[in-house]
């Protein structure tokens, strides 16, 4: 199974400390994920995240419709945390988000995520095809609406 991993790298104008509550309130991730995807948060309110909390989601993958289950593995605010899909449309799915300040009282956010589709070669076929575009129009709204929202 081979290993794919998408980087992103985005400047806020606000602190680690500013930025950080944003992305620790599980539902903003409906806001910031593209329409299309009609992605939704159905762990019930309140969702607490911190190190262990298990977050249930669906969405739509061009029409299809999927549960995605994550749970959080490093919850270390305002610096870090890390997610992993425990059940979704992933062989694997682990993603990092830092958070680190820079000089200028901003915050430099970084995206790792690390993925494998599975399925060898056919998944491979899949990844060059279909999913490395998506991901990547995923994490392009993403950043506009960020941007947006916390400028």
């Amino acid at each position: 199974m081979r290993i794919h991993v998408l980087r992103r790298e985005q400047r806020l104008p606000r602190s680690p400390e500013d930025v950080f509550p944003f992305f620790a309130d599980a539902r903003n991730l409906e806001a910031i994920t593209p329409p299309l995807l009609r992605f939704r948060v159905v762990t019930p309110e309140p969702v607490d995240l911190r190190a262990g909390a298990f977050i249930q989601y669906r969405l739509r993958v061009h029409g299809v419709p999927v549960t995605w289950h994550t749970i959080i593995r490093d919850w270390s605010p305002p610096h870090r945390f890390v997610d992993v899909q425990v059940r979704g449309p992933y062989a694997l799915w682990h993603h990092t988000h830092e958070f680190a300040a820079t000089g200028d009282r901003g915050t430099v956010m970084r995206d790792t995520v690390r993925y494998a589709i599975g399925f060898g070669a056919l998944g491979e076929l899949v990844h060059r095809a279909v999913v490395r575009r998506d991901l990547q129009a995923i994490f392009d709204h993403r950043s506009a609406v960020v941007a947006s929202l916390l400028a």
